[in-house]
């Protein structure tokens, strides 16, 4: 029987062991390229809704690798279809394509010099959030599975998908609009897998966490409306300027002492504040701008309920008027629960038990969750800090860079995470 066990035993780590190195020539092959392509790239970032060159550069690699291929989805994104060798489950993974209105601050020899119009005026462009690498890692996977698409058994759909960081405005776009075009149907897809490249965690390492992963992301506008009166003689007018200060406080306490904090973090910030003309004039309106953070779909409701309560009472208070509008610009990235314990097996297999890791909730937003509120989805970090870094590069900023030696786990995660969910 002890023998039995043991040579049991040995079978599975076998097993095990060559599902690791199916593709590893393969892997060998194509990092070369990736990297390359990563760099090419980033070199020629486009904006939100923009992405033509990026988008063709993507169609021609797919067409070559004898997809099916389909353009122009929410602007310019593209699908790549891959079917297996038999019908079987459907998935689909996801690479976001859009740049940042951000200049690049480095001597990289790839460094971005383009410029483009954002909001009318022309502005330097920087993939300063590391989508070039979502692009080239997703470009490599699909590369290896149509060479090996005998070993497929179902069907995998690749989108590239622009505008994650938002359309520009009065335009749609991103992942909601690949929605409405229909990314997800014909064939229908049963589960989405996606990653990002993350400056702040060292190359080999992945990160990820169940549920709630990363933020709804909203964004609210609050006017309000007072009386104007000479500076000297508050009491003749209604200061707008001080009802704004009492909203804002007000504000804080659906987090300070509302919001069950031990359940999901949760952030109400004010970012801008505009009104008045001069140091002496009280003036009649005052108009703010912010965004809130949730984790927790219950949190997220309570608290848009409390702050559409809080702001008219408050200015009612001190004699004011206000409104406030509070709209959605992405859901929470959550993963679901029975999909990432499916998964993870995967990701150990390809980075290792300790290189694979919880980690807390991230406030930053994602429109990855649209696809996520449709069908079963995980999102993954991956590591592009250099080992033994004691600095790292934080992302929008123009100092944002990442270690091109952390893309080829990234191309074996989505792989074998791809062909693991469709053989089981």
């Amino acid at each position: 029987m002890r023998i039995l066990l043991v040579t049991l035993l040995l079978i599975c780590v076998n097993i095990s062991f060559a599902q690791h190195l199916r593709f590893e020539k393969d892997y060998k092959k194509i990092e070369s390229k990736v990297i390359e392509w990563r760099r090419e790239i980033h070199q020629n970032p486009e904006l939100s809704n923009r992405e033509f060159k990026t988008a063709e550069k993507i169609t021609k690699h797919l067409e070559s690798l004898g997809m099916d291929v389909q353009t122009g989805i929410a602007h310019t994104g593209v699908v790549g279809i891959l079917k297996g060798k038999k019908n079987g489950k459907i998935i689909a993974l996801r690479a976001d394509m859009d740049a940042l209105p951000v200049p690049e601050r480095n001597n990289l020899p790839f460094k971005s010099t383009v410029k483009a119009e954002f909001k009318g005026e022309m502005v330097p462009v920087m993939h300063a959030c590391g989508h070039d690498s979502h692009v080239a890692i997703l470009m490599g996977v699909a590369e290896i599975l149509s060479k090996h698409k005998d070993q497929i058994e179902g069907t995998v759909k690749f989108i590239f998908q622009p505008a994650e960081e938002g359309p520009p405005p009065g335009e749609e776009g991103g992942a909601s609009l690949m929605i409405k075009e229909g990314v997800l149907k014909n064939p229908d897809v049963e589960a989405i897998f996606g990653l990002h490249i993350n400056s702040q965690t060292p190359v080999g390492v992945i990160r990820y966490k169940p549920g709630g992963t990363m933020a709804a992301v909203q964004h609210f506008t609050i006017n309000v409306k007072g009386k104007q009166s000479h500076g000297s003689q508050p009491w003749s007018g209604i200061d707008p300027i001080l009802i704004s200060a009492k909203i804002i406080d007000g504000l804080q306490t659906i987090i300070s002492r509302e919001a069950e904090l031990t359940n999901e973090a949760a952030v109400i910030t004010v970012g801008k504040i505009t009104s008045g003309v001069r140091f002496n004039i009280i003036p009649e309106t005052a108009e703010m701008i912010g965004t809130v953070r949730t984790l927790d779909y219950d949190m997220k409701e309570q608290i848009t309920r409390r702050m559409q309560e809080m702001v008219p009472d408050i200015a009612k208070a001190y004699g004011g008027n206000a409104s406030i509008i509070i709209k959605d610009n992405t859901d929470i990235t959550y993963n679901d629960l029975a999909l990432t314990e499916r998964v993870i097996p995967s990701l150990k297999k390809v980075a290792g038990d300790g290189n694979v890791q919880l980690q807390k909730a991230v406030t930053g937003g994602e429109d990855f969750s649209y696809y996520q509120n449709e069908i079963p989805g995980f999102f993954f970090f991956l590591g592009g800090m250099t080992p033994g870094n004691t600095e790292s590069f934080p992302h929008h900023t123009p100092d944002f860079m990442i270690d091109d030696s952390g893309l080829l786990l990234g191309v074996k995660a989505l792989t074998e995470m791809s062909l693991d969910y469709l053989e089981n």
